[in-house]
């Protein structure tokens, strides 16, 4: 392959002669344009120039070159005028060279086209895609070739080979001369080796190790175990948000005075990795002085807007207090009808008692309107499923509290991993760009879990999900699962926007089979589908309908039931009573109020949660079952929060009809920590007395002492279950993406019809009882949650320390996904 320069005159000198080629390389900075010659003073030629004409060109127009000319046909030649028209066909960058000639009364513009970018080329590349590259450089194809320009991608492709870690990387432009004045611009690639940072030092620290600050900043320590992570690179932007990173933390733990005095990186002596350095002075630690809020604005009370701003006298200075304040006073003037409030903190530093007094003034803001919403970073997903979400249009007049609202709105979608809306200027002082700039984030997932409990028994699950099908916010899922206990394949799908409005429908269609032969006696199958729709009452409220058809099947071994002959046994119970085939037509709805500041990980705010459903809807069995769940959550500061559930339930039937086995509520595994799966409530109990002795005619004496088998596991009609959880922080640097909570689960779990309780003839050898007490069991323990590179896995670790005797107990669950 031949490579040759476009300017022949400037690659000269880097011209290497080989057998039946010719290689020349680009020079390495762009050659000095020859200066502009100034056409020579005409001798006996005439003062007035009667045309002009263009030689050389090309590709260009005539008409377009002679636009740029300073000077026309029938004017005097102009020495001046004539340079001016030089440097305007320079910077066109069309042409390599360009020169001006006085012949008679002509005058004449040589021209030397710069030629056209064929394709641009890399070669060499391994860690960077090409797609990547092709995006930093500026030089596109069917673009005019420049050196200039060649050389101002060098810098950038080599910029970004540094961010990257290749501070040794290497980049050469070449080009190929092609027909009909093109060429093929290609950057020869050598990456060399990675640079990692070797050491992170910190001087002047005392309050916090350098451990304490190696977990606050963005980049790590290479380490030979941290094969999946980036951020052991050396990148002086980095480093750069590294300072703001140490900065935001110290001024987030009290210390006003902090101050970064250097952040050097420094090249190891083998150039392979960097020494960073940060020396820093901390400062004073203080506290919030005296504070202030002033307003006159009347629908406002100061002592009011005092009383929800989260900074108080005494309290440790913390600088995102003072940003929640504004916006706690920014949501409160929303609330009384003041869109646009402009509230400025006063700080005022008090070196000798270390203390900073504040002072919000609050004023009423000029009126804006939003010109334009736009959208960036949504590589996937639909606009208009983000513009569905805004509380705010085109044309309103800007609301910050809706601009909240909209963004929490977008972040519930669980679809992204940043949202960030903010408002910019607009093109007049009373316009606003509203910019909604999101991260998306992988909405597919692979998810399998699996756990054991001290009674060897097993779960599986394996499922397919997308959460944002086709970018359009639908919702499917494909699951199968299997267990000691059950095996379940459904199928689901939901659409968020059903016919254009804000309705959401979905199906279902499922097929389960419960196997409880060990535990309750019963196995059980169900076949059907479930419609679903819902909508919502208000920002915060929502309401759904779902109806449910489904087909039942009910197994019970015929020895539990029947002897030989067919006839039904003494010891037969609910559970023999509950065999055979149903069909159940419900019909149903929920209730969900949802004040949570953040749905995916919220530190403050409630939900409620309410369902009812009515079954015997023309036709089946018939019941009426009540759910009500609810939780709260505060955060105590930052990294700790605590949280408090509850869930109870209620079921019964009508008509004659009692409530089966299968339509019973079993708790225990995920809803009951501590407790194994239907391993809580009511229980078909064995007890079984020795024989001491048999007289003559065959009757048999028993002894007193009473050994118990616990059997069957008879679910319960009614349930109340409670948790406190406190969240709080790991020792861990937060990039292990390693958290936990302390947890206790309480409540209780029963209620049968008296139909369905047994008590057998004490006076026999074995005989069978039901417990169902409403008995309080409680658990506590430790969950650990880890972001691992496969995906997200949690360890459960649970002692239940209230139960009674036969509860089937578990003290470990570990259950992971993996996103797509």
């Amino acid at each position: 392959m031949s490579y040759t320069d476009a300017f022949a005159q400037a690659a000269k000198k880097n011209t290497v002669k080989t057998k039946g080629k010719v290689e020349k390389v680009l020079p390495a900075q762009p050659a000095p344009a020859a200066a502009p010659q100034e056409a020579p003073a005409p001798q006996k030629a005439p003062d007035i120039i009667k045309s002009i004409v263009v030689e050389g060109n090309q590709r260009v127009e005539t008409e377009t070159i002679l636009a740029y000319v300073a000077i026309s046909p029938g004017e005097a030649f102009d020495s001046e005028r004539v340079d001016i028209s030089l440097k305007a066909l320079f910077a066109t960058g069309f042409f390599a060279d360009v020169k001006f000639e006085q012949r008679g009364d002509v005058l004449a513009i040589k021209v030397v086209e710069n030629p056209t970018i064929n394709q641009v080329l890399f070669e060499g590349q391994k860690s960077l895609t090409k797609e990547k590259l092709e995006k930093e450089v500026q030089i596109k194809p069917r673009a005019w070739f420049s050196l200039g320009r060649v050389q101002a991608d060098k810098k950038r492709i080599i910029e970004l080979y540094r961010r990257s870690g290749h501070f040794g990387a290497v980049i050469t432009p070449k080009i190929k001369e092609l027909p009909q004045n093109r060429v093929d611009l290609i950057f020869e690639i050598q990456e060399g080796a990675k640079t990692g940072v070797r050491d992170i030092n910190f001087i002047g620290n005392n309050a916090f190790s350098d451990k304490d600050l190696k977990g606050v900043i963005a980049t790590q320590e290479s380490k030979w175990y941290k094969f999946f992570s980036t951020r052991d690179n050396y990148d002086p932007d980095k480093l750069e948000y590294d300072r703001e990173e140490l900065t935001k933390f110290y001024l987030n733990n009290g210390y006003y005075d902090f101050n970064i005095k250097s952040a050097v990186a420094e090249l190891t002596p083998d150039q392979k990795d960097f020494y960073l350095t940060f020396t820093i002075d901390e400062g004073g630690k203080y506290r919030f002085g005296d504070i202030k809020v002033n307003t006159q604005l009347d629908r406002l009370s100061t002592d009011a807007l005092k009383a929800i701003v989260p900074v108080k006298t005494g309290k440790l200075y913390v600088k995102d207090q003072i940003d929640k304040a504004i916006e706690a006073i920014t949501f409160a003037a929303g609330s009384k009808g003041y869109a646009f409030v402009d509230v400025r903190p006063r700080e005022v530093a008090n070196p000798e008692n270390h203390t900073v007094d504040i002072q919000f003034d609050v004023d009423e803001g000029p009126r804006v309107y939003i010109e334009r919403i736009d959208i960036i970073g949504n590589t996937a997903t639909l606009d208009n499923v983000v513009r569905r979400e805004l509380r705010i249009s085109e044309g309103d007049a800007f609301n910050r509290v809706l601009m909240d609202a909209s963004k929490n709105r977008i972040q519930a979608l669980g679809f992204f991993k940043e949202v960030d809306v903010k408002e910019k200027k607009g093109t007049l002082p009373d316009r606003t760009i509203v910019e909604v700039k999101v991260e998306e984030q992988p909405t597919g997932e692979l998810a399998f879990s699996v756990g054991y409990s001290s009674q060897e028994s097993y779960q599986f699950d394996i499922s397919i999900t997308e959460r944002n099908l086709r970018g359009r916010g639908q919702f499917f899922r494909f699951r199968i699962a299997t267990s000691y206990y059950t095996k379940n394949i459904d199928i689901r799908f939901t659409e968020p926007r059903f016919m254009g409005r804000n309705i959401a429908a979905g199906i279902d269609v499922f097929s389960v089979e419960t196997d409880y032969l060990n535990y309750a006696n019963f196995l059980s199958r169900s076949t059907g589908a479930n419609l679903r729709v819902g909508f919502p009452l208000s920002a915060d409220k929502n309401i759904g309908l779902h109806y449910t058809f489904r087909r039942d099947t009910i197994e019970v071994p015929n020895s539990s039931c029947f002897d030989s002959t067919g006839a039904i046994l003494a010891t037969a119970d609910s559970i023999c009573a509950s065999a055979g085939d149903y069909t159940t037509s419900m019909l149903g709805y929920s209730f969900d109020w949802d004040r949570r500041n953040n749905p995916v990980k919220p530190t403050r705010g409630f939900f409620v949660d309410v369902s009812q459903d009515f079954a015997g809807v023309g036709t089946g069995v018939k019941y009426l079952k009540n759910e009500v769940s609810g939780g709260v959550y505060y955060g105590i500061i930052p990294g700790w929060t605590a949280s408090a559930k509850a869930n109870v339930g209620y079921i019964d039937g009508f008509g004659g009809d009692k409530v089966r086995i299968t339509d019973r509520f079993f708790k225990g595994g995920p809803s009951f920590r501590g407790f194994k799966i239907a391993g809580v409530g009511p229980r078909r109990i064995y007890a079984n007395r020795a024989i001491v002795s048999t007289d003559s005619n065959g009757v048999n004496t028993y002894s007193n002492d009473v050994t118990y088998t616990y059997g069957d596991a008879l679910g319960g009609k009614a349930y109340a279950i409670g948790s406190f959880e406190l969240t709080v922080p790991t020792p861990l640097p937060e990039s292990y993406g390693i958290s936990a909570s302390l947890f206790t689960d309480f409540g209780t779990l029963g209620v049968l019809d008296k139909s369905d309780k047994y008590s057998g003839d004490v006076a026999a050898g074995t005989y069978a009882t039901t417990r169902d007490g409403m008995a309080l069991r409680a658990s506590a323990g430790l969950s650990v949650f880890w972001t691992s590179p496969f995906g997200p896995i949690r360890f459960d670790f649970a002692y239940p320390f209230a139960k009674q005797d036969y509860d089937k107990t578990e003290n470990f669950r570990f259950s992971t996904s993996t996103q797509f």
